[in-house]
C-alpha cells in the first residue's frame, strides 16, 4: 500500500495486516506518511538488506507493529528486531526446490516465516511456486503464503492440511497498478474466506 486515499478506503475491510515496501527500488515504494487505521490492523514494514538503523528508525517513525524482511538478514539481525519487541517475518524465496535446513538458525530469530517465488526481485514478482514443495515443510512455526496469489486460489490453499499456513500475502492479483489496491477484488477476497 502507497496511496493514502487507497489506504483509507482499504481499511474497512480490515484486513489482519497491511503492508508498506520501504525497499526504494520497488515500484511500490511509501514515501508518505500512512493514514490512520482501523484498530486491528497490523502494520508491516517491508525491508530488503537494510540497515539494522534504518529498520528501528522507520519503525518508530511508521509505528510497525511488525517488519518483514526479504534480503539477505542474517538470524542474529532478526533476533536484534526481536529484542526490542519487534515481530519479525522472514521471507524465503522457493524455486522448484528448497532446503528447509536453510530455517534452522531462524526458528528462535523470528517469529514467522513467509514463502515466496524466487525471482528476478526479491519479491513482488506476482508468480507462484509449486505449493507441493511445502509438504516437507519441517517446522511448527506458522507462515505466510506469498507469490502470484489470486482468487482462483482460495479453494487450494483451503485445502491444504497440516500446514500452519498463519496468512496469506496477497499483492499483484489485487492491484489495479502496482501499490494501488482493487478494492472491490478485495472484499470478494474477504467475503470468500
Amino acid at each position: 500500500m502507497k496511496n493514502p486515499d487507497n489506504i483509507r478506503a482499504l481499511a474497512p475491510l480490515e484486513p489482519n495486516y497491511m503492508g508498506f515496501i520501504f525497499w526504494e527500488h520497488s515500484a511500490r515504494h511509501l514515501q508518505q506518511p500512512i493514514p490512520k487505521l482501523v484498530e486491528g490492523i497490523q502494520k508491516v514494514g517491508v525491508f530488503v538488506n537494510a540497515s539494522l538503523q534504518t529498520v528501528e528508525s522507520t519503525v518508530a517513525s511508521y509505528h510497525l507493529q511488525l517488519v518483514q524482511l526479504h534480503g539477505n538478514e542474517t538470524p542474529e539481525f532478526c533476533h536484534q528486531l526481536q529484542k526490542q519487541g519487534i515481530k519479525v517475518i522472514k521471507a524465503f524465496a522457493v524455486g522448484t526446490t528448497f532446503d528447509f535446513a536453510i530455517l534452522l538458525p531462524y526458528e528462535s530469530a523470528c517469529d514467522f516465516y513467509l514463502f515466496d517465488t524466487k525471482g528476478k526481485k526479491p519479491g513482488g514478482n506476482g508468480t507462484q511456486f509449486d505449493w507441493e514443495v511445502l509438504k516437507k515443510y519441517p517446522s511448527k512455526k506458522p507462515f505466510f503464503l506469498s507469490g502470484g496469489i489470486g482468487l482462483e486460489d482460495l479453494s487450494k490453499i483451503k485445502a491444504i492440511e497440516g500446514l500452519p499456513i498463519h496468512a496469506i500475502d496477497v499483492n499483484s492479483k489485487f492491484e489495479l497498478e502496482p501499490g494501488l489496491k482493487n478494492i472491490e477484488k478485495l472484499n470478494e477476497l474477504k467475503l470468500q474466506l
